[in-house]
């Protein structure tokens, strides 16, 4: 039942977002993103808590209500944009997206190298593997949970593998990635998720210890891929920048835990720079700290 009232919605929204005028679109998102953070009190109360860990309690009570608002308007952006370029051809989902840095992909590529992206729930990361898989000419596979509902990860699936975007799940993911790699497709990671103690590498974020997801570094040593940063923002909502980094590069020495380590460590410090240069594009009602900060953040919400 639950299926078919998402998909109901889906269309909904799909109908709204086809006949609404660009503004009041952008009012609509806006609207959602506000009240979603005002009426869930649990999820304010983990974006202060975030907010208060990663920045050593400087921000202003406004500061971190700005903040907040904006991570539930990038959500609202996110989704509409997943429902908006449902058959949108693909030169129009470039239409107001730039590349900063292409040149380090085009390097690559011109080489005829692999290389692995890392990136984040930061700005509207559903354009960004899309935007990137067209504007590059390659096929991006992705890593991620299936959705609870089945009907809905069938529209998405069909959704992203319209622009050259396919995904593997978390629970076999390792043997999918192999599996693309071998298939000469890019893999593409989100590398800001809460992830258990016991599949982690342990890092540092904003000074205090996370689990990490270390499969990006396990692939890169492996096959001897460089690893390469991009991310996605908007000031507007309606033009979109994807920066792309310095690569993270391969390493493989005899010390494989350290190897890990380090990898997985400038994939978590690059993570952070982008998130200091604009908090406002992060997904920080994330438990993002849970495993070593429970208690101190999450509990008694």
């Amino acid at each position: 039942m639950s299926d078919y009232l998402y998909l109901g919605l889906y269309r909904t929204f799909s109908f709204l977002l086809k006949v609404l005028p660009h503004s009041m679109e952008h009012s609509l998102m806006k609207f959602l993103g506000r009240f979603a953070y005002f009426v869930s009190k649990k999820h304010q109360k983990i974006i202060n808590n975030n907010l208060d860990l990663a920045f050593d309690n400087r921000l202003t009570k406004e500061e971190k209500k700005d903040i907040g608002v904006s991570a539930f308007i990038n959500l609202a952006d996110t989704t509409f944009g997943i429902i908006k370029r449902d058959n949108m051809p693909k030169e129009q989902v470039l239409k107001n997206v730039t590349f900063e840095n292409e040149e380090i992909i085009r390097k690559y590529q011109k080489e005829k190298r692999q290389f692995i992206l890392v990136t984040g729930h930061y700005g509207n990361w559903e354009l960004l593997s899309q935007a990137i898989a067209i504007h590059f000419k390659l096929t991006l596979v992705g890593v991620g949970r299936k959705l609870d509902s089945d009907v809905m990860d069938e529209v998405l699936k069909k959704n992203r593998e319209r622009f050259n975007v396919e995904m593997v799940y978390k629970k076999g993911a390792m043997k999918g990635c192999i599996r693309a790699i071998s298939q000469k497709k890019t893999i593409g990671i989100l590398v800001d998720q809460h992830i258990g103690i016991d599949q982690s590498i342990n890092v540092d974020f904003f000074n205090h210890k996370v689990t990490h997801t270390p499969i990006a570094s396990i692939l890169s040593r492996k096959f001897g891929i460089d690893l390469i940063p991009a991310f996605i923002s908007t000031n507007d909502y309606e033009h979109y920048v994807v920066k792309i980094y310095e690569p993270i590069k391969s390493l493989k020495t005899e010390n494989q835990e350290a190897d890990l380590e380090a990898m997985t460590i400038a994939q978590a410090k690059a993570m952070e720079k982008v998130i200091k240069e604009n908090p406002r594009q992060w997904f920080w009602m994330h438990k993002r700290w849970k495993d070593f900060y429970n208690e101190k953040l999450y509990t008694n919400l």
